[in-house]
């Protein structure tokens, strides 16, 4: 299975996403038991936010890994208004209530924000010397600004990862921030894998390589995510059967033509580009 590590964690390089879920855009029911058939095949981590239906996400997380919160990395991340000071305290805390844990295995900065970094770097550690994260990271921050953390901001070398947009139809870290990410050995998250709506797995050539190793386009589509080392994948997945289906993502190993069939369909960057967000 193919894998990623974090810190001492060595998980599976697909993850659960929760965007949507605890929504009502299914029945709370179908949600979990997807949730659950993610845990049953190993897939550890699951990532959600304070954000996602105002809470609504970690909630219906929070249910789902009852009794089995061993058995999971949860990942959740603060709103940039809220990331210093007390309000830091106040989200995590929140947060964990919601997901119903007394800690997260790691807390991420949702996006840039008018806050310095400097005093989230400090509300992180001090979050985890009293054990309510293990590991901090961000998300949504683009080269220079992770350069900027890394090399001028006391502790910022501790950042775990950097969670962003990437699939096939949005690969511009492809051509200098996956690469250094991977220089530094700093695993990245990728979210939306799998495009939004369902355009990107209509296209003919996903369905060429689907049919070939008799898989679903979505388990191409992220396999080609996690082709190399140091991604990890955070689909989004309301259903069990679905579930599944990305699960196998981990055990597909694309070959030298089919990456070079989707190359073909999907171009890699030829030049730097602004850093794609939903």
């Amino acid at each position: 299975m193919k894998s990623v590590s974090f810190g001492h964690d060595i998980l599976p390089a697909i993850g659960m996403g929760s965007w949507n879920l605890g929504q009502q855009r299914k029945s709370a029911k179908e949600e979990i038991e997807a949730i659950q058939a993610g845990l049953d095949v190993g897939l550890k981590l699951i990532d959600s936010a304070e954000m996602y239906g105002n809470g609504a996400s970690e909630q219906l997380i929070g249910k789902a890994i009852a009794g089995r919160r061993d058995e999971t990395f949860l990942v959740s991340k603060v709103y940039p208004f809220n990331a210093g000071g007390k309000a830091l305290v106040n989200s995590c805390e929140a947060s964990l209530r919601r997901l119903n844990t007394d800690r997260l295995d790691l807390y991420l900065l949702h996006w840039a924000g008018d806050i310095p970094f400097e005093e989230t770097i400090k509300g992180f550690e001090q979050l985890q010397t009293a054990g309510k994260i293990r590991y901090w990271g961000i998300s949504n921050f683009d080269i220079n600004e992770l350069q900027e953390i890394y090399d001028n901001i006391a502790g910022g070398r501790y950042c775990a990862t950097n969670q962003v947009l990437y699939n096939l139809g949005s690969r511009g870290i492809d051509y200098s921030l996956l690469n250094w990410c991977r220089h530094k050995k700093m695993p990245l998250m990728a979210y939306s894998p799998l495009g939004s709506g369902n355009q990107l797995l209509q296209h003919s050539t996903l369905k060429i390589i689907a049919q070939k190793y008799q898989v679903v386009p979505a388990t191409v589509a992220l396999a080609w995510v996690i082709r190399g080392d140091g991604v990890v994948a955070i689909p989004e997945s309301g259903s069990k059967a679905h579930m599944l289906q990305n699960a196998q993502a981990c055990q597909l190993v694309l070959d030298e033509d089919d990456i070079a069939l989707l190359d073909e369909s999907f171009p890699p960057p030829t030049h730097k580009q602004y850093l794609d967000v939903l």
